[in-house]
């Protein structure tokens, strides 16, 4: 087994190569490597002697799991009824232009943002609404997510040196 493999060997033990616990098991394993690698998914399934196509269908199944790499910070983008009426797709595209966004690409060269454009927030009262790292930001403009988005680089760039 490489270092790889470590940290996921380490959590099956934690959760005793329990297959019934696989949905935990593979958050912790998000937690952990920041996606769900393909490489790391089939060694849970031979580990706990499922199918990989079970343990795919559970990353690709839940919304939460992701089996692409994100960035440090999640830009959510409500793109839902309220907030597109109220321009949300301006939004989306001042996102996608600064963290200069290629058509079918969500996360930023750099590494540090993804943007996810997701059908609500719940918070349709505060269209357009867009989520940071967990923060709401209501009546957005593309100005003010300019703004939000440069801040939080600026402090990255800061922390950085």
């Amino acid at each position: 087994m490489t270092d790889r493999f470590a940290p996921a060997a380490k959590i099956l033990q934690d959760y005793g190569k329990d297959s019934a616990k696989l949905i935990p098991i593979l958050q912790k394993v998000q937690d952990t490597y920041g996606f769900l690698p393909e490489d790391i998914m089939r060694y849970i399934a031979n580990e706990l002697e499922i199918s990989p196509a079970r343990v795919f269908g559970v990353a690709t199944f839940f919304a939460h799991f992701s089996t692409t790499p994100k960035g440090k910070h999640i830009i959510k983008v409500c793109n839902g009824t309220a907030c597109h009426v109220k321009g949300s797709a301006s939004a989306i595209n001042i996102v996608r232009e600064k963290l200069k966004l290629k058509d079918g690409q969500d996360t930023s060269a750099d590494g540090m943002f993804t943007l996810e454009c997701v059908s609500c927030l719940g918070a349709c009262g505060l269209a357009p609404v867009m989520v940071m790292d967990d923060t709401v930001h209501g009546q957005i403009t593309p100005a003010k997510v300019a703004q939000i988005i440069d801040e939080v680089a600026k402090q990255e760039a800061a922390n950085a040196k």
